[in-house]
Parts: structure tokens; C-alpha cells; sequence
């Protein structure tokens, strides 16, 4: 994945999230965001570079995973965007569990930037 420009849109908009969100000082949010990313619960790294990190989240119950994806898009050298896609490998909803596993990223960002972000 991370040898393309973008992260793949949402096939599903029942079980899948993607963002954008933009920043001045991309490189800190994104290890901001990696960081929090890194300890959410049940939560497995399986790629990580200097642009990507891609994990996968399981469900507390029965253990569903889901891919939750964020690439670094630098447009200058201190300012980009990052785009954040949470999706459910399986079924066609996902009971809203990656709209608030997205919810939850940007108020640990924000708490991390004393709500600046």
C-alpha cells in the first residue's frame, strides 16, 4: 500500500471510515498518531515506514478485525495531509465501531496538542 499516492477509498460506506485531516507540522502528528494508534486496544502492528503504518483491531468479543490504515502525504516540507482509513474486513456493517475508533484518534490527537488540532 504504501508505494501509492493515496489509500484506497471505502468499498463499503456501512462498515468503513477514511479521512483527511490537515496539518503544519505533519511529521509530529503523525508519530502523535502512530503512537496512539500503536496503543489501542487489541491492536497488532503489521506494517510500519516512514510515511505508513498499518494495524489491525480486534473486536472485544468475538475478535472481528479490522484494518486501520495512515498514510503521511507531505505537500511541503513541515505541512501535508494524513489520511486515516478504519475498515472491517468482514460483513457489511460494523455497528459504527470505526466511525468512533476514528472519533477516538483525533480526541487522543487533540489531547496530545492541549486541543489545538
Amino acid at each position: 500500500m504504501n508505494s501509492k499516492r493515496t489509500l484506497a477509498p471505502c468499498s463499503l460506506s456501512s462498515n468503513c471510515i477514511f479521512v483527511e485531516w490537515l496539518f503544519e507540522d505533519i511529521d509530529k502528528q503523525f508519530d502523535f498518531l502512530i503512537e496512539i494508534a500503536s496503543a489501542l486496544p487489541r491492536t497488532i502492528l503489521i506494517k510500519r515506514d516512514p510515511n505508513y503504518w498499518h494495524g489491525v483491531c480486534r473486536s472485544l468479543i468475538f475478535r472481528f478485525p479490522d484494518d486501520l490504515e495512515i498514510l503521511k502525504l507531505k505537500t511541503t516540507s513541515n505541512s501535508g495531509k494524513i489520511q486515516i482509513k478504519s475498515a472491517s474486513r468482514f460483513g457489511v456493517s460494523d455497528l459504527g465501531v470505526n466511525g468512533n475508533r476514528i472519533r477516538v484518534l483525533k480526541k487522543l490527537l487533540q489531547k496530545k496538542n492541549n486541543n489545538q488540532v
